[in-house]
Formats: structure tokens, sequence, C-alpha cells
């Protein structure tokens, strides 16, 4: 009988030693495969085949990269040359990669880490074993927390301008807080105001300048639907031009020099709610047509983006020009005109109020009084006529103005309009003499006027034509000249007894 007792134990401890391998290897929750030298599979654990939907037999013995990462996560060829995997084998380094995909069988694409790490046998590279993950829960909870992180970016960017714009419309304030009067004027634009604000119509308000076009517009927004819902302003005459699109639309970071963050526009701001375009007529014509687009179908592109944003806005424009005139012109497009004045409203001019100055004056007097600290002021008969008689060129604007002006130069408890009303007085005689234009007048009109000039120099000059006080000299002119001009204009001069 042949003992065989030393090899039956190594056999016996090489048996247990594959049996403890292949009970790690199972227990594994990464997926494990071998390789050898020439890049062939050489086994694959449990956890590999389940994430692959292998089958151990399918793969042993052959380039396990024509299975799993044949190509990259757009579909895309990954040539076996550049596959780290093989590297390994190449090179004899570690490889760590956690950004690509392994394919499973059934066609979809599983994102992993992996890491295949060359085998040393007595110094001669043999082989790699790569150990990777289905990283699918990760990337995903990834992908949520950055479009949270970009929500909440968003949130407090809005947050912010909506911060800024409120502090604007604070300082702002209203000037009236409601719009105040009771003439036949008013009330008929009240009455258009309250049948166009429950629809969703685009206004264009017309009206001078200091009429309370905005407070119009701000009448619509609070009896509307989206009364809940801002109402942003934009002054369009005051935005340089070469910010327009930025402040409309917003932009991205990166998108011109000076754009440092990400930023929303006002129409992104005014999403739900409505956008009041102040001065509509100063929109350069480069931006009307993206402002059409929005009008139309309701989405546009930030600055230096190409993602669309859908945007629902009600428009509130207004203006103190003509815009039918600018489109005739080729100053303002006449596509984004007829958007724009669905419905249009004219506020009447204060002068055509006549009825309303009193109630007005009374208001602001009252208001000017409470905001400057002042006990409460008085206006009387006498000054409700000089109000209810002065033309109003700068409307309820300039009513407010002389009424905070009289307000600050009065003295003790009585009203002083007598004073700001002469500051305006003169402010508005100054520019009508700097804007007239010199009377004309006709050749016998002209020849009068010398003819009355020269008498007048005679009669000065006693009748004495030369001479340092003679009539030439008196009108600058030389005596031969003047005597000329005697003749032509038929002038005698009477002699002395």
């Amino acid at each position: 009988m042949t003992d065989h007792g030393p090899t039956d134990a190594t056999e016996k401890q090489l048996i247990q030693l594959q049996s403890t391998y292949q009970t790690l290897l199972a227990c594994a929750g990464e997926g494990i495969y071998g390789l050898d030298k020439d890049g062939k599979t050489t086994f694959i654990n449990e956890a590999g085949m389940k994430i692959l939907g292998l089958r151990n037999e399918d793969v042993v013995d052959i380039p396990l990269h024509e299975f799993h990462h044949h190509s990259h996560a757009d579909g895309s060829h990954y040539p076996r040359h550049e596959c780290p995997i093989y590297k390994a084998i190449q090179d004899g380094e570690v490889h760590h990669v956690d950004n690509e995909v392994f394919w499973h069988t059934d066609g979809t694409a599983i994102p992993v880490e992996y890491t295949s790490t060359p085998i040393w046998q007595n110094g001669i590279l043999n082989g790699a074993v790569v150990v990777f993950r289905d990283i699918s829960q990760r990337k995903e909870l990834e992908h949520q927390r950055e479009l949270a992180f970009q929500e909440v970016k968003a949130l407090k960017e809005q947050i912010e301008l909506e911060r800024d714009y409120l502090r604007d419309e604070i300082n702002i304030s209203s000037d009236f807080g409601e719009i105040i009067g009771k003439s036949r004027a008013l009330v008929r634009t009240m009455a258009q105001v309250e049948a166009v604000a429950p629809t969703p119509a685009n206004v264009l308000i017309h009206g001078e300048s200091g009429v309370g076009k905005e407070m119009i517009a701000r009448a619509i927004h609070r009896i509307s639907p989206r009364k809940e819902k801002p109402m942003v302003k934009v002054n369009c005459a005051s935005i340089p031009k070469d910010l327009f699109e930025s402040e409309f639309f917003g932009h991205v970071r990166g998108a011109f020099t000076g754009a440092h963050k990400d930023r929303i526009g006002r129409i992104s701001l005014a999403n739900g709610g409505t956008l009041f375009l102040d001065e509509v007529g100063e929109i350069p014509m480069n931006l009307q047509s993206k402002l059409l687009r929005v009008l139309q179908e309701k989405e546009f592109e930030r600055v230096g983006d190409d993602k669309t944003i859908r945007a629902d806005v009600r428009i509130i424009a207004a203006t103190n020009r003509d815009l039918q005139e600018e489109t005739k012109l080729g100053r303002f497009r006449e596509d984004l005109y007829y958007r724009l004045s669905v419905f249009p409203i004219e506020v009447p001019p204060l002068r055509e109020r006549k009825d309303d100055i009193t109630v007005l004056a009374a208001h602001l007097l009252a208001k000017s009084c409470r905001e400057m600290g002042r006990e409460m002021l008085g206006l009387s008969k006498q000054q409700l006529l000089t109000l209810d008689n002065h033309n109003w060129p700068g409307n309820i604007r300039e009513l407010k103005n002389v009424i905070e002006r009289a307000v600050i130069l009065s003295k003790g408890n009585k009203l002083r309009l007598d004073l700001a009303l002469q500051d305006v007085t003169a402010t508005s005689e100054k520019k009508s003499s700097a804007n007239k234009q010199p009377e004309l007048l006709t050749e016998s009109a002209l020849r009068h006027l010398e003819k009355e000039s020269m008498l007048k120099a005679l009669t000065l000059s006693e009748g004495k034509i030369s001479g340092p006080n003679g009539a030439a000299a008196l009108i600058g002119i030389k005596p031969s000249t003047f005597t000329y001009r005697m003749k032509t204009l038929n002038i005698k001069i009477n002699k002395r007894e």
C-alpha cells in the first residue's frame, strides 16, 4: 500500500483554499473578474454576473471587454487599446476609473467605478483582477442633488432679485396709494381698467409724462387673476442698450465680460404675474423680435445659454410716444405694436381732470405733511382756484412737486403755495423764452423800425448828424450812410426858428 500522505494533505489544503476563495468571491458585494496575460477572462464572481447579466461559462476564456465595455455612455465605440482595464496588463499599473459605464446583456448602460490591478508572479506580469461596483444609485443621488442645488441657486437668485426689486418699490412707493378722482375722464379710464383686468389680454397705456400710467398698470394687476404673483417693472428708458437682453432674459456665467455669475432676468422674475414695460418705445429694434417671441410662443433663452425657458407673463406696456407713427418711421416693429396694444387705454392729462385737482391736492398735501413731520396745513379757496387755473404741463407729477415744495417753503400754519408756483412759473417762462423762435418781420416793417430808430437818434442829438454825439454815432453807422438812408426813408430835419 502506497503512502500519499503529504501529497494528499497538500491537495486537500489547495481544495480548502480554493473553496475559501470561491466563498469570499461569492460573498463579495462588488463584481470581480480575472484576466490572463492575453486579456481573456479567467473567472467572474456572482455579483459580477448579476450586475452584467452574464453566466460564468459565457465569458471564461474570452475578452470580457467585448461584452460589457465596448461602447461609451453615448453609444460611441470604445476601442480596446484605450480600455484602462487592459492597460493594467500592458503597463503593470493600477488603473481606477469612476465615470464610465458597463453594458448589461439587456442593453442598458450601468454607471460603474472600477479598479484594474495587475497580477505579478515571480516578477512576470501574468494578468489582472478587475473589481467594479454599480453606482447607478449614487449617480442618481448626485444628479438629484445637482438638480436641487440648481433649483436652490435659482430660487436664491430670484429671492435676491425680488428683494432688490421690492426695496426699489418701497423707496419709490405709490404716489397716491389709490387712484383718486371722480372726473368724467378718469371714470371712463377706470371703466376700461375694470373691463380688461380679468382677461389675459396685453394692455398698452398711452398718456403724457406724469399722468400716472404706472398707477393704471398697478390697478389692472391688482384686480386681475395674477394679483398673487408679482408685477415687475422695467423702465426701458433707463437700461443701457448693451444690457437690455441680459436685463430682460438673464444670462449664464461667462456669457460676456462681467458676467461673473448666473442671473435670471425680469421675465423669469415676473413668471405667472405681470411685466410692466414703462417707456416701451425705447426698446432697441434687435430686442423687439425676441420680446415678440415671448409674447407669441411664451419661451426664451438666457444670454449664453441654449436651454429654452418657458414663461407665462402678461405684458402691460406704457408710453408717451405715438407708437403707430413710430412703426411708420421704422423705429418700432409693427407686429410687436399690435401684440402689445390688444387693449389700448388712454390716460387723461390733469388739465382734462379739473374736477379732480382739489381732492388730489388735498391728498398730496396731507401725505407731504406726514412724511416731512409737519403739522397739517390746509388749502384756502383762493389757493384751490389758483391750482385750478394752472395748466399743469407736468400733470400729477408736477402737482405733487408743487405741493411738496410749498410745504418745505411754509412757515407756521400758512401754506406758501404762491412761492412754490412762482418757481414753477419762472422755470416755465425761462423754458418758453429759450424755445421761442424770433418773430419774422416783413420788409415794410423792417423799414418802419429803421426809420423810427433814426428819428429817435436825431431827436436825442438835436438834429446833429455827425460828431461824437451825432445821430450817426448813436446808431453805429457813418454820417454819410446815415444821410443816404435819410433820403431813402424820406426823413427830414425840422430846422429851428
